[in-house]
This record gives structure tokens, C-alpha cells and sequence, in this order.
């Protein structure tokens, strides 16, 4: 059986996301004083009383308004609302009752879920204000004061939404779940890529850069396997970034990077590879993730026989650092070759996650100092004693020798080659590293 769903619902800048954080006990949604910071729906996962829940924060809901990214939030809302099994509505003591909270109340209570009315930034602790109690006339039943900056009354407010969750079954998940982050700069289609695979507006969608803000799980279950796929917001040069808000998206997409497997490089067909594709997949090469370059956008260019061998070539040349990468040509919008992504993520996942045995590594060692000389200094030879993997993720081998500064790049890269072509790591880095005998 599933995890019950709560939904954290409110008008803007009432404190949803500062609340949402402190229930699942990390900072996952960003948080400002500007109003309308959170976009799309954010999942986590908390813990009460034994019992598991998953949590979702949604953008503040201006029930009227008709610009384009409002509209699409109140939208994610309410897809959220449409999940969940009770829903928190959370208002503002500080500034009282508002005539926005009301329309909030009344298109939740259209969708009959169970309401549990949580009324936030009561920081002092003890006899609520009396302008506490004007929060009834929202007819939801009785408000729960909480401070969500300080932790107070967070217990209250989980005992009532936990009375109306069912009781789920400790049916433990052994599946093995691929973490696949969606990087690129702004507007590459990062959003789209996750809409068509979830099937569902898992994300918004606009033509205007920065549109995605925090970094979105959504998990995917198809005959390919089980994965979490991670948007993330487009990564600009720091000259571009101007806001504390960019500041802070940018450094989820990096730690969306970090807890990732799997990185998916997108870029745009029609713009082709620019300087901040290659910072952005140098971003994913320095965390040591498994790597596909995904070109999309490939139905809105004009083809011949020949455009994507050029745009390998193109590829080959810009992304030379990372030559190991697999590139597919893909359309979000369409669907082309998505399934050939999903073979392409489980081989470099695999890869990437490959251990080969020591004494294997060392015939293949010998061979390959038999077949090019390791090389020499003022009549010093280089001797590679022996070599041994030391970790995986990214695979990660360790070379004993003679003496570590006569070990030469270039002969690193050489055995790396030797390595990649032996046991066919398609998609992943390899990290070598140099140890004199008798060195820690």
C-alpha cells in the first residue's frame, strides 16, 4: 500500500515552506520573504509516531489572478490537492485573516478532503492573541497554532492530520531506484523531459528562463525499471545571476547533482553546445556521476543525412574532457527516443556502479605495460606494482608504484583507456589515483 499524502496548502507568503522543512527535517524548499518563491509541487517524507507520510509543499494560491505563472501554480495546487488525503491549510498571524484566505477555504472544501487549519507565525508561546480566534469564522473545525521557524505546536498539528491518514502497511520498497538528475542551462526542456515521462504536469512550463525554481523528485515505474527523476532549475553563469532566489535554486540543482546517480546533460538542438553546457557537465564529472548528453528538441530542426553526425562531431569536440558519454537525440514534446534514454541510464547507472576483481585488473595491467612502456626520468623507470579498486560510484582505482611523480598524466590516461575498453564503462569517470608503496 502507498504513503498516505498531506498537502501543505495556503495563499503566498503565509510560511508554507518554512513549515514543510521543518516537518521533514531538512531544508529541501527554498525559502524568502518574496511572495510566490515556491513554483511546483515539492515531495519529502516525515515520520510520526511510528507512522510514514509524504508531504507536499505547493506555491501560494491567488485564486484570481490571471498571469500566466500564477495560474499555472494554482494549478500545481490543485493537482496536489487532488492527491492528498487531508490537507493543512495555513494562514499568517501576523497579518490575520485576509479575504484570500476564504476563497483558499472555500475551493478546498469543494474537493471534500479533510482540512486541518494551521495558523502559522504564532511565535510567542502560551494564551494565543485574541486575534487568534477570528481564524474560526474560516468554519474549518479548530485552528492549531503553530511558529514553524521554532518548532512550536508542529506536534498538535500532526496529531490531527495523522487522525484523518489511513493506516499504511509496513510493505518494505526493495527495488532498486536510479536517482536521475535533469541538468542543463535555462530553457532547455528540462521540465518538459519530466512532464512527458511522469505523464502527468509534474512541473511548469514556460518559455520564461527560470521558471523552475527548486529541485523536483517525481518517481517513474515503467518496464525499464524504477527511478527518481530530479528537475532542477537551469544552471546560468554567475555574472546572470542576480537574485538571492536563483542563488538558492542553483545550489539545490548542485545538490540535486550530489544525491544523484545518474546525470542527464540536456541540451538545445536548436541552439547547439555553448560554453555553459560544458559547465554544467563539468559540474557532474567533478561529483563523479554516470553521465548522458541528451540533445533535445531534435523534431524542430531541419534534418539531413548528415545533421546528426555533424552534431556528434560538434559533441565530440566541445565535451572532449568527457568523450565517454553517450549522446541520444531526443524530443520531450514528442517522445522521440525516450526509450532510448531509459536503456542508456541503467547501462551508465550499471557502469558506473561496477567493481572488477584486483586480479583481474592486474593481468590487465601487465598487458598493458607490456604493450607501451611505462615511462622514464634521468634514467628512472616507472614500476606500477600492482592496482586494486577502491570504491565504486565512480569506479575508483588505486595504483601502487615506484615513484608517484614519474606517473604521468598521460600514461594514467593511457591504463584509464585500457580500463574503459576492457570492461566496456560506457558513460561513467574513472578516478585514478597514485600511491607510492609504503605510502597511506
Amino acid at each position: 500500500m502507498a504513503k498516505p499524502v498531506i498537502a501543505i496548502v495556503g495563499r503566498p507568503n503565509v510560511g508554507k515552506s518554512t513549515l514543510f522543512n521543518k516537518l521533514i527535517g531538512q531544508r529541501l524548499s527554498i525559502v524568502d520573504d518574496t511572495p510566490g518563491v515556491t513554483r511546483d509541487r515539492i515531495f519529502g517524507e516525515l515520520e510520526w509516531q511510528n507512522r510514514k507520510a509524504v508531504i507536499i509543499d505547493t506555491g501560494g494560491i491567488e485564486p484570481k489572478s490571471d498571469d500566466v505563472i500564477l495560474s499555472q501554480m494554482r494549478r500545481q495546487a490543485q493537482l496536489a490537492i487532488d492527491m492528498a488525503n487531508v490537507i493543512i491549510l495555513v494562514t499568517d498571524m501576523k497579518t490575520g485573516l485576509v479575504a484570500t484566505d476564504l476563497e483558499v477555504t472555500q475551493m478546498l472544501q469543494k474537493s471534500g478532503k479533510p482540512l486541518v487549519l494551521c495558523v502559522n507565525k504564532c511565535d510567542s508561546v502560551g494564551e494565543p492573541s485574541p486575534d487568534f480566534y477570528e481564524f474560526y469564522n474560516l468554519g474549518v473545525g479548530d485552528p492549531v497554532q503553530v511558529s514553524a521557524v521554532h518548532g512550536h505546536g508542529t506536534g498538535d498539528l500532526l496529531d490531527q492530520v495523522f487522525e484523518y491518514l489511513p493506516e499504511d502497511d509496513e510493505a518494505d520498497e526493495d527495488e532498486t531506484i536510479i536517482n536521475v538528475a535533469v541538468i542543463g542551462k535555462p530553457n532547455v526542456g528540462k521540465s518538459s523531459l519530466i512532464n512527458y515521462i511522469t505523464k502527468q504536469e509534474r512541473s511548469i512550463v514556460s518559455n520564461i528562463a527560470g521558471t523552475t525554481r527548486d529541485s523536483i523528485d517525481s518517481k517513474v515505474v515503467n518496464k525499464f525499471g524504477t527511478y527518481n527523476f530530479i528537475d532542477t532549475a537551469g544552471l546560468r553563469r554567475k555574472s546572470r545571476i542576480d537574485d538571492n532566489i536563483e542563488k538558492y535554486s542553483i545550489l539545490r540543482a548542485k545538490m540535486a547533482i550530489e544525491r544523484s546517480d545518474v546525470c542527464v546533460i540536456m541540451i538545445d538542438a536548436e541552439i547547439g553546445c555553448t560554453e555553459q553546457d560544458t559547465k554544467v557537465a563539468g559540474l557532474a564529472l567533478e561529483a563523479g556521476k554516470a553521465c548522458v548528453i541528451a540533445v533535445n528538441k531534435w523534431d524542430a530542426i531541419e534534418k539531413n543525412d548528415k545533421t546528426m553526425q555533424n552534431f556528434k562531431k560538434r559533441i565530440a569536440t566541445d565535451f572532449a574532457f568527457m568523450s565517454w558519454a553517450p549522446t541520444v537525440f531526443i524530443s520531450a514534446k514528442t517522445g522521440i527516443r525516450i526509450d532510448n534514454l531509459f536503456t542508456l541510464i541503467n547501462t551508465v547507472a550499471a557502469n558506473n556502479a561496477m567493481r572488477v576483481r584486483t586480479g583481474v585488473l592486474n593481468e590487465l595491467l601487465a598487458q598493458a605495460t607490456t604493450r607501451v612502456q611505462p615511462p622514464t626520468d634521468k634514467g628512472k623507470r616507472l614500476k606500477i606494482f600492482y592496482m586494486t579498486q577502491a570504491s565504486t560510484k565512480p569506479p575508483t582505482i588505486v595504483s601502487f608504484c615506484n615513484k608517484a611523480e614519474l606517473f604521468h598524466f598521460s600514461y594514467q590516461r593511457y591504463l584509464e583507456n585500457c580500463i574503459r575498453n576492457t570492461f566496456a564503462m560506457e558513460g561513467t569517470p574513472i578516478r585514478m589515483i597514485v600511491r607510492e608503496r609504503g605510502e597511506k
